[in-house]
């Protein structure tokens, strides 16, 4: 329990989708983001690395979005991963399952759909059964 390992949040931002900018398609990155625009299309950190995405007041989200560590004050419309940490701040709308390890709710934030705790020992107990018509 104490020994595992878990990435940190990153503290700068390397990449900014600005206000009033529209992505038409999916947008994959590693470190931090910022959305404050609108991305039509999925959000995906590159895997295996620590990442971190602030979705702003005025950002949007019309995809899904998978990352490590996730900030939450603007709209997302399909699912959610949030492999480590997740943050639903009062102005958060999020439609469409969640998936997160650790997740801290705001007064006013809105979710519409499932939350799924992702708990790595219960990964590690799932045994795979092979059916044959034999």
């Amino acid at each position: 329990m104490f020994n595992k390992k878990h990435s940190k949040p990153q503290n700068r931002i390397d990449t900014l989708i600005g206000a009033g900018s529209v992505i038409e398609g999916s947008v994959n990155f590693s470190g931090g983001m910022r959305i404050d625009g609108e991305v039509n299309g999925n959000v995906t950190a590159i895997p295996g690395k620590p990442s971190t995405l602030v979705l702003s007041e005025q950002g949007s989200v019309n995809g899904d979005v998978s990352v490590t560590h996730l900030v939450v004050n603007g709209v997302i419309c399909g699912a959610v991963t949030a492999s480590e940490y997740l943050e639903l701040h009062a102005k958060a709308r999020v439609t469409g399952d969640v998936h997160y390890k650790i997740l801290e709710i705001q007064v006013g934030a809105i979710l519409e759909g499932r939350l799924i705790n992702i708990n790595t020992a219960d990964q590690d107990k799932v045994v795979a059964f092979k059916t044959s018509n034999a």
